[in-house]
């Protein structure tokens, strides 16, 4: 087809496409390659122009200058912050979701697509034991599920509230208060400035866990809590809290709990863990990040609620324009903080469809692994320090004796050398390092040998 105005856009689609082919199935490198924008300027240029510049001059700007002024995130040998690691039939049916140019906010412009995105949350549900009449949506990330999840958490406790007569109008004199762990995602701080709600900030115990016992103290102690937040895998350290514990300390309470799952929810798929989620089955919401350990490309968070029509009570939007659509079955766009929405639970649903589940607990187990044999490697060696024992797939240890400039020397001459992406972080204060192991493909004896052989 030859647009009256874009003209044949033959030679555009062919590059794009052949570009996305041979990158999808190309490997990577765990280098440090981002670049300043003042470099990037002089080698690009100005690239929006009146005229164009053409589809092979724009390829060439992007394969030769931008692309290479990134961190590859899928590398096995990328081990630093959180990583993602996409099957590479993810990948590629990304691009069929966005050729398909599927609007998923209502069932009645994206049924088929909408239906296979919840197959894919139909699993997540079982995972967790919840009932079948739970629902959930995608949306583009864990700030973004967790906001939807505490916005709707907020709206319910306060109707909850007025019908009790709890609180005048169900709003606390000394405002709405937010429970979570002081080590939390930076997320839920920057969330309760956007629902304009108090933190209230409870410390972990000498493990690093949330517990039911601090809740109950912070929640009889703050009156106004309309929402506790734990975490099943935190970012920095992949604790899981005490799940069981909480839910019942905060639900005596009438307190909604939401389980933050955006890295280590995924680990619910692997039976050498599973027990550590006791409890999840009574949260009242649940997110989780595909991008992240369920081995799907960026942007893919899936925040899901057990009774979901609190959800639809909070989101339920009305306009003249929507009014004709067909109301047949629950429509993303009342499930979170959304209207407009591409279908980017696809890709997973393809990968899940094409490898099948076992595969994926398979990929999974394989990182928990890995996690184990290098923590392993840490505690019997002697330069070395295990900071803690991991419960999921992050490793956090110390170099005895160095200081905050040898990790980051060090970290430096790894990623430089393309050998590995391992970046200092904090603990207690502390300086040391991490290791995130999301990736089934990456050799984990590789990794301890550049531990013993760089370290030194």
């Amino acid at each position: 087809m030859i647009s009256k105005v874009w003209g044949d856009e033959t030679q555009a689609v062919d590059l794009a496409l052949s570009w996305a082919k041979e990158h999808t199935v190309s490997g990577s490198d765990p280098k440090t390659t981002f670049r300043s924008a003042e470099e990037l300027q002089t080698d690009a240029g100005n690239c929006i122009t009146a005229e164009g510049l053409g589809a092979a001059e724009a390829i060439r700007i992007y394969t030769d200058i931008l692309n290479p002024a990134t961190r590859s995130a899928d590398d096995p040998m990328a081990l630093a912050f959180i990583p993602g690691a996409p099957t590479r039939a993810a990948v590629a049916f990304d691009t069929a979701v966005s050729a398909a140019n599927v609007f998923g906010g209502m069932w009645e412009m994206g049924a088929g697509a909408i239906f296979a995105e919840n197959q894919v949350l139909d699993w997540i549900k079982s995972l967790l034991g919840w009932p079948d009449t739970a629902a959930g949506t995608f949306v583009s990330g864990g700030t973004m599920g967790n906001l939807s999840a505490l916005a709707t958490a907020r709206h319910t406790i306060k109707q909850r509230w007025n019908r009790s007569g709890r609180f005048q109008n169900g709003k606390p004199l000394t405002g709405f208060k937010l429970a979570c762990a002081n080590t939390a995602h930076s997320s839920v701080r920057a969330i309760a400035n956007v629902l304009d709600v108090e933190v209230v900030s409870i410390p972990v115990d000498e493990r690093g866990h949330l517990t039911g016992e601090m809740v109950a103290q912070a929640l009889e102690e703050n009156p106004g809590v309309f929402a506790v937040v734990l975490s099943t895998g935190t970012t920095n350290a992949g604790i899981v809290d005490d799940v069981a514990d909480i839910v019942r300390e905060a639900h005596k309470r009438g307190v909604w709990v939401h389980a933050d799952g955006a890295y280590g929810g995924a680990a619910l798929a692997a039976p050498s863990v599973r027990h550590r989620f006791d409890g999840i089955e009574e949260v009242d919401s649940f997110i989780v990040d595909p991008h992240k350990w369920l081995f799907a490309p960026y942007d893919c968070c899936a925040v899901l609620y057990r009774e979901p029509g609190y959800a639809r009570q909070t989101f339920g939007q009305h306009a003249e324009y929507l009014e004709a659509a067909t109301q047949s079955e629950v429509d993303p766009s009342e499930l979170a903080i959304h209207l407009s929405r591409r279908t980017r639970g696809l890709p997973l649903w393809y990968s899940l469809v094409t490898h099948g589940t076992k595969k994926y607990t398979q990929a999974i187990e394989t990182c928990l692994d890995n996690a184990r044999r290098c923590a392993d490697y840490i505690r019997s060696s002697d330069h070395l320090e295990l900071i803690m024992q991991p419960e999921l797939s992050v490793v956090i240890f110390r170099r005895i004796g160095w200081s905050d400039s040898d990790y980051h020397a060090w970290s430096q001459a790894r990623a430089s050398a393309a050998e590995m992406l391992c970046v200092p972080t904090k603990h207690d204060g502390e300086t040391i390092l991490r290791l995130a192991f999301l990736n089934p493909d990456t050799d984990v004896d590789r990794v301890i040998r550049l531990l013993d052989t760089t370290m030194h």
